[in-house]
């Protein structure tokens, strides 16, 4: 998708129809693009079940329902009937393909049922504040977990330089510790191996390029580094820290006389804390010619994970990165 959003439903499902094959593959991205995960799902033989918490929001149901009809999804939707319905009759979406599970009082913990029951297999952040449903998803005896640290992962594409990468942890965790840094590391890392690339570069992100006592997570930076350099994280290039001029742009590293793997070629950034990691994804989303998406890792399944304020593409593009990660770790 361009980017470009229709007004009219009616419009949206020929651009999405015709989106995939107007495009031409981008030749200089390792890890696979959102056109490609839209090609795999469209080879779906048996459409997942995704349960949206918050369902009564017409970015949610629209997404749903381009890809129920393109045969990706079939939708479960939590919340207020009666809202969800009168959402769906304003943009003029027929739910007659979507099951409604009435929970007004939490659609989170509803959602969250029924993948833990197996009713769905994937979980969707719709209408709904974050804590609310990571509240949900932590449950100790009917949320989410696995024991490893969740996180958001988003995969990012900017257009004019044919990049793309994934930034973490954009979403959860406020201040990871260096247990769960390392484990940071690794969810991206196999993020980046179901996305296509063989060994990731992963830069450690900072402001700056040295260690120094100054910041502190530099100094957990460097030892993050040497677990790398010891296969600690499997097979992937680890270096750090870098700042993200020198993990995005080669010139700047030949500028600043910075050399490695990873400089200006990251295929994976992993913040300090989650206060860098949101505010840079969020300015790169609203200033750059880009697309991407979102889920949550350390779950038992990935969760499309995004902002509340996303649009209609931007959940498309989470439901299908999410698919494809889910197919990949089967």
């Amino acid at each position: 998708m361009d980017g470009s959003i229709p007004t009219s439903h009616n419009e949206r499902a020929i651009k999405f129809r015709n989106d995939c094959s107007s495009k031409v593959e981008w030749i200089f991205m390792p890890l696979k693009s959102f056109q490609s995960l839209y090609a795999a799902a469209d080879e779906t033989t048996s459409p997942v079940a995704v349960a949206a918490a918050g369902g009564a929001d017409a970015t949610v149901i629209q997404a749903l329902d381009l890809t129920r009809r393109r045969g990706w999804v079939r939708p479960i939707l939590t919340g207020d009937p009666q809202q969800i319905r009168e959402v769906a009759r304003q943009i003029d979406v027929d739910l007659a393909g979507f099951e409604i599970i009435e929970e007004a009082s939490d659609s989170a913990k509803a959602a969250v049922r029924s993948v833990r029951s197996g009713q769905a297999r994937l979980l969707m952040k719709g209408q709904i504040a974050t804590p609310s449903l990571m509240k949900a998803v932590l449950d100790k005896e009917d949320g989410l977990r696995t024991g490893k640290t969740i996180c958001q992962v988003v995969l990012m594409e900017i257009e004019k330089d044919q990049r793309s990468f994934l930034m973490t942890d954009t979403g959860v965790t406020i201040q990871p510790t260096l247990e769960q840094k390392r484990q940071l590391i690794e969810l991206i890392v196999d993020t980046a191996h179901r996305l296509g690339t063989e060994s990731p570069r992963v830069a450690l992100m900072s402001a700056t390029e040295k260690v120094t006592p100054a910041l502190p997570d530099t100094l957990e930076t460097e030892q993050l580094v040497k677990l790398g350099n010891e296969g600690a994280f499997g097979n992937c290039l680890v270096q750090g820290p870098l700042s993200f001029d020198l993990a995005y742009a080669s010139e700047a590293g030949q500028r600043k006389g910075i050399s490695g793997e990873v400089t200006g070629a990251a295929d994976a950034m992993v913040f300090p804390d989650l206060l860098s990691a949101n505010l840079t994804v969020k300015g790169i989303m609203y200033t750059a010619n880009c697309s991407f998406g979102g889920v949550l890792r350390g779950t038992t399944s990935p969760v499309v994970f995004m902002s509340r304020a996303d649009s209609v593409e931007t959940r498309i593009n989470s439901l299908a990165y999410a698919l494809h990660l889910l197919r990949e770790g089967d």
